[in-house]
């Protein structure tokens, strides 16, 4: 064999022992998906209760009840970057579609603190009736629906003018509002009444009420607008709504004193804080049953979670701390599975197998075509 074809030949060893060391590499055990774990705490300002993540989902923004401020969060490093002075007493937050301003309620001034996200500072003030605690921003960004846990009113705020354009009548002590995806309907929780109205958000009126559970607080809707949940503090259930008919559904049992809750991007999950067992439960939407319970800090109330799904954010009253929870981290597989097996390592096994096969079909036709030695002739 001549030199270049001794060369040419380790060259083409080297390259299938590369093509078997990635294949071993990948088969190895592949890393599984260990849902719903605290990965970051946050300390953040005096008794957190409202959470609300900026749409491109850089920041969160928490209202510090116990004062007069809202903690501006890096979600990519889980640090304050800014405290940002609202009303007394903030309690709800919420932010517009466009990203541009968070609207804070502020249950002790009977105000509404409209932030500037670009600057971090107060751009405006709105007041409102009674007790403001929860508000909801629609989805077209159109207007801000305010509650008054005082009385029994929602406050509807014009975002063009930043100033009430209407005021609707709902239940006794309403807390919590969530807008439909097509900013048809408005969802306000009853705290005094155990009670949903439903406001029709092109007239300002009551269209319907739903009776849920014992003194209902958070309110969610589905992405699709399909289903509304509500967190029924007293009787620690969900309510789960059909839109369609205005009825309930399905109630499923959670944690103790359920506070608040968020679904998921996709609306696979819902997130519910419970007030009285430090936890949040899980829920399959799909299944309509509490999936994994996840241990945060003391007295969590309020719950948000990011646009890509991954994280949530939890405030806990009880601790001056925001856990955060992410949705799907990575850990090593203990063993290997079949159906652990990456879509690489099968794209590995695959390549190498052709390329041995090609290997030994280029190396056998070129010893067919490679001509004789003259000590190899025949004799004449």
């Amino acid at each position: 064999m001549k030199r270049g074809e001794t060369r040419t030949s380790k060259i083409a060893g080297i390259v299938l022992a590369l093509f078997f060391l990635f294949c071993a590499f990948a088969l190895l055990p592949q890393p599984v998906r260990a849902i719903n774990s605290v990965t970051a705490t946050v300390t953040v300002g005096s008794s957190p209760e409202g959470v609300a993540i900026t749409p491109n989902g850089q920041y969160a923004y928490v209202t510090n009840e116990g004062g007069t401020t809202v903690s501006v969060i890096n979600t990519a490093t889980n640090a304050v970057t800014m405290t940002v002075t609202v009303g007394s007493d903030p309690v709800g937050v919420a932010i517009t579609p466009n990203g541009e301003y968070a609207y804070v309620a502020n249950s002790g001034s009977h105000t509404v603190s409209v932030i500037s996200t670009a600057s971090n500072s107060v751009a405006a003030t709105v007041t409102v009736g009674g007790i403001p605690v929860g508000v909801a921003v629609t989805p077209n960004g159109d207007y801000v629906y305010v509650t008054d846990a005082g009385g029994s009113t929602v406050s509807v705020i014009s975002t063009a003018s930043d100033f009430v354009t209407a005021t609707v009548n709902v239940g006794s002590n309403p807390q919590n509002v969530a807008v439909s995806p097509d900013s048809a309907y408005a969802y306000v929780t009853n705290y005094g009444s155990n009670s949903v109205s439903v406001v029709n958000t092109a007239s300002n009126t009551l269209s319907a009420t739903v009776n849920v559970g014992s003194i209902p607080n958070g309110v969610a809707v589905t992405p699709n607008g399909a289903y509304v949940y509500v967190a029924n503090y007293g009787s620690g259930t969900v309510s789960v709504i059909s839109t369609s008919s205005n009825t309930v559904k399905t109630t499923i049992t959670v944690g103790s004193s359920p506070w608040d809750l968020a679904l998921t991007s996709n609306g696979d999950y819902a997130y519910v804080a419970n007030y009285g067992g430090d936890t949040v439960s899980v829920i399959s939407t799909l299944s309509n049953t509490v999936s994994s319970t996840v241990t945060v800090g003391s007295k969590p109330v309020g719950v948000a979670t990011t646009p890509n799904g991954e994280y949530a954010y939890v405030t806990n009253a009880g601790a001056t701390t925001v856990s955060v929870i992410s949705t799907a981290t990575t850990s090593a597989s203990p063993t290997p599975k079949v159906s652990e097996f990456s879509t690489a390592a099968l794209v590995s096994v695959a390549v190498a197998l052709a390329g041995v096969t090609l290997c030994a079909i280029a190396l056998k036709a070129k010893k067919r075509k490679q001509p004789r030695s003259n000590t190899d002739k025949a004799p004449e």
